[in-house]
């Protein structure tokens, strides 16, 4: 339940920063993109080493292949476009939401409460980052390969979504 809690309270940041600041620039959505992935990097890792569940550990190695791609994508079109990913009180947001994670989930022992966690997070996650580019990032993209991008990626993260979602189906809610 703690990571459905970080998870709302990340969208919520998010939300608000956008509010303050305005919609983000194409350079803050940029960072925003690599930091989304790089927290999902950072705990499909964790779990590929702390999951007991081979399912549940399988899907740590997913989320690390697949938003490792992404974020080489991201990096890639940046650099074509001459686009600086900007910090933003957004990607910040998304970071510290990321090192909290860890540190919870570090904190449980390997075993079924672990892996209910992780899946559990993962299932709000991705719910939280789906919104976002829904409803701020790709409104907001004003370059068209970016938004192309972002556009494409879409059915990854709800795949991965249902597929979070199956897990915690299994694992028991």
């Amino acid at each position: 339940m703690r990571f459905v809690a970080i998870a709302a309270a990340l969208a919520l940041v998010a939300g608000s920063a956008f509010a303050q600041e305005g919609a983000p620039n194409d350079a803050q959505i940029a960072h925003i993109v690599v930091t989304a992935n790089q927290v999902d990097i950072d705990a499909g890792k964790l779990a590929e080493s702390k999951a007991t569940n081979p399912e549940v550990k399988k899907f740590g190695e997913l989320m690390v292949k697949d938003h490792t791609a992404v974020n080489k994508q991201a990096t890639e079109l940046a650099k074509k476009l001459g686009v600086k990913p900007e910090d933003n009180a957004t990607s910040r947001s998304l970071a510290q939401g990321g090192r909290d994670n860890l540190a919870h989930l570090r904190e449980l022992k390997k075993g079924p409460e672990f892996d209910k966690a992780y899946v559990d997070h993962e299932v709000a996650y991705h719910q939280a980052v789906i919104d976002a580019v829904d409803k701020t990032l790709i409104p907001s993209a004003k370059n068209a390969e970016l938004k192309d991008l972002l556009v494409k990626t879409r059915p990854a993260f709800v795949a991965h979504l249902d597929h979070a979602k199956m897990l915690q189906a299994k694992l028991g809610k």
